[in-house]
C-alpha cells in the first residue's frame, strides 16, 4: 500500500530530494563532514547558499533591484519584520483580511504602534471567498498586506488588488514556488520553507531595494538591510534548512519550471475538486473562483463522520488529512511533492466511503 502525505505543513517533500540528502548525509561534497557540521563561512557552504540565490531568482524571474534574503522565524516573524522595516513614513499599513494568518498579521504590526487598516473582510463568509477592496486605496500607506493562500480556509489570490504607488506585501508561505507570481507586482514577499520549499526552519525575503534602509535601531535579526549587507549572514544562518531547500529548487527546474509545476497543481487540484462537486456526501464550501490549489477543505456536514473518514483514509495510506482545529473537517494539501497518484487515491477512497456510506455499510470502506 502506498502512503501519502497531506499534511498543510511541515510538508511533503519530493523523494529524490530526501534520497539525496540521505545519500549525502555522512559526507557532503566529499569533505567527510555531514552538511549539518560544515562552517557557514566555508566555501563548500558559500557554494550552497549562491547557487540556492541563483536557482530561486530564475525559477520566480527575480529582477536584479530585489534582495533576497535567508531568515529564520518562519513567516511569522515577519509579521514583526515587514512593519519595522517598511512602515517608516507614515507607520501605517493597509490589510485584507482573508482569514486567520491575515488576522495575525494585523496583530502584529499593531504590536510594533503601526496602525493597520482592515481595507476588506471576508468574515461575513466565514472566510470562504477571498476580501475585496472596499475603497481606492489611501496612498499615504506604507504598504498593503495579503495572505496569497490561505492554509485554513482553502482560498487563494490569482488576480492582486490594485493598490496603486502603494506597495503590495505578500505572505505568500503556503503557495510559494506552487504557482507564477510577478515579482516586480510586490514590493515584498516572505514565505516560510516548510510548505513547498524544505523543511521548517528557513523564510525567504524578496524585497525591493528601495524599501529598505530606512528604519533607524532596528534589533539586528530584524533589520533587512543589514541581512543584505551581510548575505544573509550575520548570525549563523540555518545551514541545513538552505541545503534541503536548494536541492528542492534544483528538483523544481527539472520538473520544467514554475510555469509546468503550476499546471500539475491545477490537474491535481481540480481533480479533487470535480469530486467534491459531483459528491452528494462532501462538500467544498470555498468559493469557485478563489479556491486554492495548495489546501483543499471539506466537510461531510457531520463531526462525527468526518473523523470516521480521516480515521478510514489513515487506515488506506492518506495521511494528515484532519481540518484545522478552527474549522474543523478534512483538509487536503495539495504542494508541489504530491504526486497525481496520491490524489487519485484520495478521490478513490471518498467515492467508496461515499458509496458505502449510502449504503450503510461504514466498516467495509476498501481502497
Amino acid at each position: 500500500m502506498s502512503t501519502y502525505n497531506f499534511s498543510a505543513g511541515p510538508a511533503v517533500m519530493p523523494k529524490p530530494v530526501i534520497e539525496q540528502i540521505q545519500a549525502e548525509l555522512p559526507s557532503f561534497q566529499g569533505s567527510e563532514m555531514s552538511i549539518m557540521e560544515i562552517s557557514h563561512r566555508s566555501q563548500l557552504f558559500d557554494q550552497v547558499i549562491n547557487d540556492a540565490e541563483a536557482d530561486l531568482r530564475d525559477l520566480m524571474a527575480i529582477p536584479d533591484n530585489y534582495h533576497v534574503l535567508f531568515f529564520q522565524g518562519g513567516g511569522t516573524l515577519q509579521f514583526t519584520a515587514a512593519p519595522l522595516n517598511l512602515a517608516t513614513k507614515h507607520h501605517h499599513i493597509g490589510l485584507l483580511d482573508s482569514g486567520h494568518w491575515a488576522s495575525r498579521a494585523a496583530d502584529e504590526a499593531r504590536r510594533v504602534n503601526t496602525q493597520v487598516d482592515i481595507l476588506g473582510t471576508a468574515a461575513a463568509t466565514h472566510f470562504t471567498a477571498l476580501p475585496t477592496l472596499t475603497a481606492p486605496v489611501d496612498q499615504n500607506l506604507d504598504y498593503v498586506h495579503i495572505t496569497t493562500n490561505n492554509t485554513i480556509e482553502g482560498t487563494a489570490y490569482t488576480t492582486l488588488p490594485v493598490t496603486g504607488n502603494v506597495p503590495l506585501v505578500a505572505d505568500m508561505s503556503s503557495n510559494f514556488l506552487g504557482q507564477v507570481y510577478n515579482v516586480s507586482d510586490f514590493g515584498m514577499i516572505f514565505a516560510g520553507a516548510q510548505k513547498n520549499l524544505g523543511p521548517a526552519g528557513l523564510t525567504i525575503v524578496i524585497v525591493r531595494d528601495d524599501l529598505i534602509g530606512q528604519a533607524q535601531n532596528l534589533p539586528s535579526m530584524l533589520d533587512y538591510q543589514l541581512f543584505a549587507d551581510k548575505r544573509s549572514m550575520f548570525n549563523t544562518p540555518p545551514v541545513f534548512a538552505i541545503y534541503a531547500a536548494g536541492l528542492v529548487l534544483k528538483w523544481l527546474k527539472q520538473q520544467g519550471g514554475l510555469k509546468v509545476v503550476e499546471q500539475h497543481n491545477r490537474t491535481k487540484a481540480n481533480l479533487l475538486y470535480d469530486f467534491l462537486d459531483q459528491s452528494k456526501l462532501f462538500t467544498c464550501q470555498v468559493k469557485p473562483t478563489d479556491r486554492s490549489l495548495m489546501n483543499v477543505p471539506f466537510v461531510t456536514g457531520t463531526p462525527a463522520l468526518d473523523a470516521q473518514v480521516i480515521a478510514g483514509a489513515t487506515q488506506h495510506g492518506l495521511l494528515n488529512l484532519k481540518g484545522h482545529r478552527l474549522v474543523g473537517g478534512m483538509r487536503a494539501s495539495l504542494y508541489n511533492a504530491m504526486p497525481l497518484a496520491g490524489v487519485q487515491a484520495l478521490v478513490d477512497y471518498l467515492a467508496a466511503f461515499e458509496a458505502n456510506h449510502a449504503k450503510g455499510e461504514l466498516t467495509h470502506v476498501s481502497n
